[in-house]
């Protein structure tokens, strides 16, 4: 009997248009699927239980359609999100598709290419206005380079912080209540990418004259190909705030960018991201009270059934791993190793209240007196708890 929870509109799960509508094309083959009707796509994840779905401007209206066209095709999108009650939380602008973005949008060395892109953004962030979205994500796919010397990347860090500085600057003047997510990515499609990390975005965001409005939007998959720990990096956007949105998918290390269902790569990591995120906050409190916005894609094996199964299956990992998250938190022998390792100490300051370094200078049990030796030898037990999460995960307690 399947006993998986059951996915609802309060759980939050979001997925982006072109995850699904993926027609599977890569390098090196064609097309596996038919496109899907953006209507039809909402209302199908409104019946697998999804609260709402992000999307690209072209997603919803092709390249280069007219006035007249472009309204027809919000018309249906729009009555599609009333006919269902899905929210659009979050919307994008593709600037790597074109070829005229070949070399950049923001950072593109012709200066009327980053105009045209600005004023692209421009007009779809009055759009997501009129939808309701809360965060505007920007992914430079295409800002970066190949070839060093082909491109001045001082120049092109100044010309990406005008860009959102210009932008952020328009949607404080409109009264839009927007806030802005950079996406890193270390390369893919660019052989290297500006903003690789999020230690790279986070940095890059205090130089801005809107830096309030602007935070991240850190990708499972984008950090793990950097091989960095995608929950460090999540925790450092927490503690500095900036953790504007999430995308979540699975990845197998190192290598492209597979965008597999989230938890079908590194299941452990998974496990400590949701633990991180329903119960990383004061008391176990949610740490992020954000979408779950799932950025897969379903393998191109699949067939169209698939694509709906693949999206289910994002929803219905995360909510397995919440609920062995909750029990692995409630276990006694868990908190008693979490204790015992010393995790609990961690939270408490290194000096006391008011006390200042002369203070410190002048506590010999602090250095003179400290045993060294003795302290070296005491046990961690961070291998019982990673025993435990293995044993919780496995549904052996």
């Amino acid at each position: 009997m399947d006993s998986s929870p059951t996915p609802t509109p309060a759980d939050r799960f979001t997925f982006g248009l072109w995850t699904v509508g993926w027609q599977a094309r890569d390098p090196f083959g064609d097309p596996t699927r038919p496109p899907l009707d953006p209507a039809e796509t909402v209302h199908r994840l409104a019946e697998l239980g999804a609260a709402g779905v992000t999307f690209h401007d072209d997603d919803v209206v092709p390249f280069g359609a007219d006035e007249a066209g472009r309204q027809q095709h919000l018309q249906r999108f729009r009555a599609a999100l009333d006919d269902t009650g899905m929210t659009v939380p979050m919307v994008t602008t593709n600037l790597f598709t074109h070829p005229v973005f070949k070399e950049g949008a923001f950072t593109a060395n012709d200066r009327g290419v980053r105009r045209y892109a600005l004023r692209t953004v421009m007009r779809n962030l009055d759009l997501a206005a009129e939808l309701g979205a809360q965060t505007y994500v920007f992914w430079g796919g295409r800002e970066g380079s190949e070839v060093d010397l082909a491109k001045d990347a001082r120049a092109a860090l100044d010309r990406y912080r005008e860009a959102i500085d210009t932008l952020a600057g328009y949607v404080k003047d409109q009264g839009y209540g927007i806030r802005f997510a950079l996406e890193p990515k270390p390369n893919e499609p660019r052989g290297d990418i500006f903003l690789p990390t999020v230690g790279h975005a986070l940095a890059f965001i205090s130089t801005l004259e809107h830096g309030d409005m602007v935070g991240v939007n850190p990708e499972t998959g984008h950090e793990q190909m950097s091989n960095l720990n995608f929950v460090h990096g999540i925790a450092q956007a927490l503690w500095q705030e900036k953790l504007f949105h999430i995308d979540l998918n699975g990845q197998h290390g190192p290598k492209f960018d597979q965008d597999l269902v989230f938890g079908h790569g590194d299941l452990l990591s998974a496990f400590a991201l949701v633990d991180l995120l329903e119960f990383g906050g004061p008391g176990g409190a949610p740490a992020y009270d954000g979408p779950r916005h799932f950025d897969f894609k379903p393998l191109r094996t699949e067939a169209p059934d698939g694509v709906w199964a693949s999206a289910a299956a994002n929803m219905r990992t995360y909510l397995l791993l919440k609920e062995r998250a909750a029990a692995f938190r409630a276990d006694p022998e868990v908190q008693q190793a979490l204790a015992d390792a010393g995790v609990p100490e961690l939270s408490v300051p290194t000096l006391a209240a008011g006390e200042t370094a002369g203070d410190l200078l002048a506590d010999e049990t602090a250095f003179e007196q400290f045993d060294v030796e003795t302290k070296g030898t005491r046990p961690h037990g961070a291998t019982r708890i990673d025993q435990l999460a293995v044993e919780h995960l496995l549904g052996a307690r």
